[in-house]
Parts: structure tokens; sequence; C-alpha cells
């Protein structure tokens, strides 16, 4: 296990501003307030999730915000960041509790046909037995008015009141999409246009993911509507913003426009804790609660995303990529008795809370007294190899908490925490049945429990190619402790569990900035066009209300796909750390070379700034090879904001940058039979770190990069890190 070192903070003044995230779960809403300066958690409250209140999630959001305010003293006026997360459009989604729509599908001639096929959409299986409730309309031309408003008029009577208005080609010419979204939106119809959801070529896959956003948007919209107005009377003027899938959050107006990027946000929340307070640069985030664990990637200081899946379709709904294990904190062994030899076969799926058992180790001692081991289905129709124990007080769980508590694996301060000879005594009939000892009984538990999460984890770090850097897992989530710190022994990676890990998620929407991803297919994209699309995102993050000061825009340009991609990320206020607490030198040296697996004694500083230090390793050398260098960029703060395997560092300033970055470029930029392919570029110019590695073209390269300087003070330092492309 490796531990962060720690550095203290003074008590918060009572008037500084804070940072609150709002996590609404299925079953609690979890409410914390940061401190907005330090980023430390100075208070959190659980209020039951009010899914049957007449305002639906939002009363449960408002209670638990003014529980907050109270608990920790401050005023409205203090709050500088609102945001929250909500399983809201996910629920509705799986479980089949949308709204009707009214699909109009625009074409004629050639075009008609593709068109029609559309309306097979309402054959989407959303939940079991549970299709898209869909109404189709075929609309030949889109000026036609009359026609247009005879489809309005069949939806009205149908009492549908969302619509969907997709047109071939539309992210090419949105006319005639936006013509017919018009004359809806005047009617009162809450409207989705497919190139307002997507600019991505694809008729069918754009359509579908406009159908989800449609079907969720009356119901996401009303809601925003009472928070909102829940907010403005409780005197707060910060900006509220919601969680996006993609581990960003939006403005409640973007939200209103496209509630399916809400979808999938809560496992986002999460990692989004562990990337920004955790300071996880490169690892495998396992969120575990009472019966899953959810298992995502951070890469290079940025979650992993991907397309998502609904009804077995793909769409173009990015979000992140999480997979998830049916494991947990609750989850119940299963025993093979059979034969001479008794084993645990299995952990889960099924939980304590599906029993609807307590967990064995949070009883008392004296609960426990004469206890023995039963077996028992959890659900009718269930196999009835789960065990539990039974004694004079009851019948108890024997779960994953109980036995890593067991094994004392479980640090006092963690919600999972039980007394450890409690946990050890609810062990002592399965020992008897394995004719073990309770230490290898609970072993064996942990070891059939963490096989999955481990199998789980092992696929990400071969698809995201972790393993050049180190392998670090994080754990969070309530359950965190249970399965962890065995997962780490077992798999020798490094591990950790987050601070506050029963928080990490409302944590992580406090902490969260705001996010854009803008996406344009331009066959043969130009310089000026790449540099659009860029502009394009970094206004709609400012539109949102990031401060333009701290935005910073990650391009990629796809050449087989002929894609241009733009990720915009910034915060709604500068958000500027007390530097006096940052890490001692000492510290960061041992840090990097910690990652970089060398003596610190032969650490080399390779670049440094008031925000950054660049380490080197020894240069490599090998016969008839060029040298290589392994690289770190680390934080003030202490977190490797950059690992690299290879690379060269330059430093300069912006005003030297013009003509050090494109020679630096030039110099590494290699040719083949396939073309040239520039490097891969890393420009830190004063705080911020820009990844333009995304960029091949060696012009549309230099561009960017000069961009990045442009309107920066001409004595600021920057620094470029540059990895050769084979």
């Amino acid at each position: 296990m490796n531990e962060r070192p720690e550095t203290p903070r003074p008590e918060s003044p009572t008037s500084a501003p804070v940072r609150i995230g709002i996590d609404v779960g299925g079953t609690f809403t979890d409410a914390v307030a940061v401190d907005a300066t330090t980023l430390d958690l100075i208070g959190q409250t659980k209020t039951p999730t009010s899914h049957d209140h007449p305002d639906g999630v939002a009363a449960g959001i408002i209670e638990g915000l003014h529980r907050l305010l109270g608990d920790i003293g401050r005023s409205p006026d203090d709050v500088v960041f609102l945001a929250h997360g909500t399983t809201q459009a996910t629920n509705a989604l799986l479980e089949g509790d949308v709204a009707p729509v009214g699909l109009i599908g625009i074409g004629s001639g050639a075009s008609a046909f593709f068109v029609k096929r559309l309306a097979s959409l309402r054959k989407i299986e959303l939940a079991d037995g549970i299709t898209l409730p869909l109404e189709f309309r075929h609309l030949r031309r889109a000026d036609d008015d009359g026609a247009v408003d005879r489809i309005l008029d069949e939806l009205d009577e149908l009492d549908i009141r969302s619509v969907v208005v997709s047109e071939p080609f539309s992210v090419d010419d949105e006319s005639g999409e936006a013509h017919v979204a018009e004359r809806a939106r005047a009617r009162g119809f809450f409207v989705t246009a497919t190139h307002d959801i997507s600019s991505l070529y694809g008729l069918s896959k754009r359509t579908r993911t406009a159908v989800l956003n449609a079907v969720i948007l009356p119901k996401m919209f009303a809601t925003a509507d009472l928070v909102q107005s829940s907010i403005d009377a409780a005197g707060i003027t910060a900006p509220l913003m919601v969680m996006r899938c993609d581990g960003g959050v939006m403005s409640l107006d973007e939200m209103r426009r496209r509630p399916l990027l809400t979808v999938l946000s809560g496992p986002a929340a999460g990692v989004a804790g562990a990337l920004m307070q955790e300071h996880v640069s490169d690892g495998v985030f396992l969120e575990t609660g009472g019966t899953s664990t959810d298992v995502s990637v951070i890469r290079r200081g940025k979650v992993a995303v991907q397309h998502t899946r609904f009804g077995g379709s793909s769409t173009f709904l990015t979000a992140l990529d999480v997979r998830t294990v049916g494991v947990g904190g609750g989850s119940m062994l299963r025993l093979r008795t059979s034969g001479s030899n008794a084993r645990v076969t299995a952990v889960g799926p099924r939980s304590a809370h599906i029993a609807g058992l307590p967990y064995a180790c949070f009883a008392g001692v004296d609960d426990l007294t004469g206890a023995y081991l039963v077996s028992l289905s959890p659900l009718e129709g269930d196999p009835a190899d789960y065990v539990a124990i039974e004694s004079a007080a009851g019948r108890f769980a024997l779960t994953m908490t109980c036995a890593a508590n067991a094994l004392g694996l479980v640090p006092e301060r963690e919600y999972a925490h039980a007394p450890r000879e409690t946990a050890r005594l609810a062990m002592e009939p399965l020992a008897a049945a394995l004719g073990a000892s309770v230490d290898d009984a609970a072993r064996q538990v942990l070891r059939k429990g963490t096989e999955p999460v481990l199998a789980v984890v092992a696929e990400l770090v071969a698809d995201y190619r972790l393993a050049e850097t180190g392998i670090r897992l994080v754990g969070g989530g309530g359950g965190a402790a249970s399965v962890t710190p065995f997962a780490g022994e077992q798999s020798g990676h490094d591990w950790s569990i987050a601070r506050h890990s029963e928080v990490i998620s409302p944590i992580g929407v406090a902490l969260a900035l705001v996010r854009e991803q803008v996406e344009r297919v331009i066959p043969g994209a130009t310089d000026e066009q790449i540099l659009g699309v860029r502009r394009e995102a970094e206004e709609a993050v400012i539109a949102q209300g990031a401060a333009p000061a701290g935005v910073t825009v990650d391009v990629t340009v796809d050449p087989q796909s002929n894609t241009v991609r733009a990720i915009a990320t910034g915060a709604t206020e500068l958000r500027t750390q007390d530097r006096a607490h940052t890490l001692e030198r000492a510290d960061l040296d041992r840090l990097a070379a910690e990652s970089l697996r060398i003596d610190v004694g032969h650490l080399d500083v390779l670049a440094e700034t008031p925000s950054h230090l660049v380490y080197g390793a020894p240069p490599t050398r090998s016969f008839l090879r060029r040298p290589r260098r392994a690289v770190r960029v680390v934080d003030r703060d202490g977190v490797v904001r950059f690992a690299s395997p290879d690379a060269h560092v330059e430093q300069g300033t912006v005003a030297t940058g013009g003509e050090l970055v494109p020679r630096m470029i030039s110099q590494l930029t290699s040719y083949g039979d396939g073309g040239s392919r520039a490097p891969a570029v890393q420009l830190l110019i004063g705080p911020t770190l820009s990844d333009l590695s995304g960029v091949l073209d060696e012009s549309a390269l230099v561009s960017l990069a000069r961009t990045e300087m442009q309107g920066r003070p001409s004595d600021q330092d920057l620094v470029a890190v540059l990895e050769a492309r084979s």
C-alpha cells in the first residue's frame, strides 16, 4: 500500500467559500461541503432519497442542502459552486419509466427509404418486456408547414409531448430539422433535434440517441425546474450544475436540452472524486457498495470513456467505461458442503440487503453466542447454497465485510469497520465447517470474492495498456475496505482507500470541472477547421460558467474516421489552492522516484516551474538504438500528471515557445510508408497541462500549440514534453 504524504490543513474560516456536491442515490441522498480554497471536506449529511414526494428527488436534494449548511454554519452567500448527480435518468431507462415520444422522420426520394426504417426503433427493449413507447411519422419536406402541423395535431391527440426530429445529413445542413423543431417548440412540445445530440454521421445511431434523450426529457425538465426554484428560494446565487456521465458537470440549461448526458453519471461521480481528491493519474478505481463493485480506469489523469449501448444497440452517448461486478461489501458467501471437503464456491451475487439480514460482524458479541451455520435461499428460486449463522438472537449474514474485518483489513476510520473480535466470532461456525482456522476461512471468502473483480481489473489493464506505468488500485464507496485491500494483496498491485470513501461520489460532484465535448466529421480537416472545433468546445464551457483563464482543451484528430474531437474542461471559479500547504521538495522527489521505480539519488530534474516539476530517470542505452528516458510530470500537490516511458523535455517561456515548440515538433516528426506522424505533445503553461497527443499532423499540431500560447504573459514558464511516435 502506498501512503501519500499528508499535509496539515488549517481550520477553514467560517466565511470561506464552499463547494457543495450532492449525489442522489437509490436509497440515500448524500451531500458534502468542500472548502473552495483547500479542497478539504468540511461537512457531510445523508438524507433518504425522496422518490415518493410530490416534488420527487428534488425534495431530498433541498432537505440535504439545508441540513448541510446548518451543520457547517454557513450561509447561502458562502456557496460558490453547487452541483448534483442523479440516477434518475439511468433508473428511468433501466425500469422503462419513460415518456412516449413522437419521431418525425424527414425525407423524400431515396432518403425516404432510410427514414422510414427508423420506425423500427420502437422495438428497442428498455426493460424486461418494456419497449420504447414511440410513434413514427414520415414528413416528406421540412418546409411543408401544413403537414408538420397535421403531424403535431396527431401527436397531441395521443397525449405525446416529447418529439424527435430526424433528417439524413442534418449534421451538414441543420435547417430542415431546426425549422420543424421550432414549430413544435412553439406549440409547447419538448423537442430533440438529432443534430443537437450529435454531429457524427450515422442516421440510425444519431436518431436512436436522440430518442433515448427524448423519452426522459419531460421528467428531467420538471426535476430541473423544481430544484432550480428551490435553490433560488434558498438564496443561493451560485449556478446549479449537474453531473455528466463522462466525469464532468454541465449547466442546468444544458441538462434541460440533453438530459441523456446524466445517464450513468453515478459511477462517473466516484471516479471524479478519485481523480480530483486522491490525485490519481494512472490507476483502477474500485467503487464498492453493498451489492456490487464498479471498476473503471484513470489513465494519464483522465477518465476512460466509450460510446454506450442501450437495449442491445449502440449510441453516440459518450460515458464512463465502467464494468460492474456482482460482488460488494454485503455479498453473501456460498458453500459446498456435500462430500468430504467443504469449500466456499462463490461470493454473491445476492447480498445481505436482498436477503433482509444484518451483517454478522456488526452484531453484539452476546448476539453471536452459540451461533451455528445455516443454508438458505435469499430469494425464492435462488440456490440454497448461501450460508448465514443463526443464534437465539436471530439470523445474520456472513459477508465480505465480515471476512475483511476478521483479518483486520478494515482500518478503524473506515465506514465498514467492525470490531475484529466480533468478526472473528462470527466466522467461527464457517471455519469449523471448512475444517480451517478463522484466518484461512476468511481468506477463502475474500479470495473467491475478489477473483471476478481482479479478472475485470486485468481486462482493463490490458485494454488501456496501464502496465507500462505501474498500476494502483484505489478503493471508494462504503464497502471499499472489504474488497480493495485483499485485491491489492492478491494481485501485488499498489493500493489505497480514498479518504472519506463512503462519500467519494458527492465529493467528486463537488470537485468536478465543467466539461464539454464537440465532435465533427471533417474529411481532410484543415488547420483552421480543427481550430474551429477547438474554439467551439472552449466557448461551450465558458458559456456554462467556466472561468476563461482556466479552460484547457484536448484535441484529437482521427484520420481513419475523419473525426475531429475537442474536449474542454474548466472550473466555474478559479480554484487557487493555498500553496503554503503543498508538499515539500523531498516528498515530491520521493513520489517521482517511486513512480519511476528508481532510487531518489538517480533522479534528474529536467524542468521546473512554480506549478510543476518534470523528472527523468537516467537514460537507458541499447545496441543500435537511441537512448530512452522515462519521464514524470508532478504537480506541487504530489500528483503525477503525466507519465511516459520515453520522452523529450524542453523548457522556455511563452515568448520563446513560438520558436521552441515548432522546432521540437519538426525534429521529432517521424516519416514512413504511411506518411508523417508528428510527436505526441504535452504543453505545460503556467498551472495548466494541455494534451495535444491526439493530433498526428505536424502543421495542425503547431497551430494548436500556438493557440495554447495566445493571450498568455510572455514571461510565463512553458515546458514541452514530446514523445516520438514509431
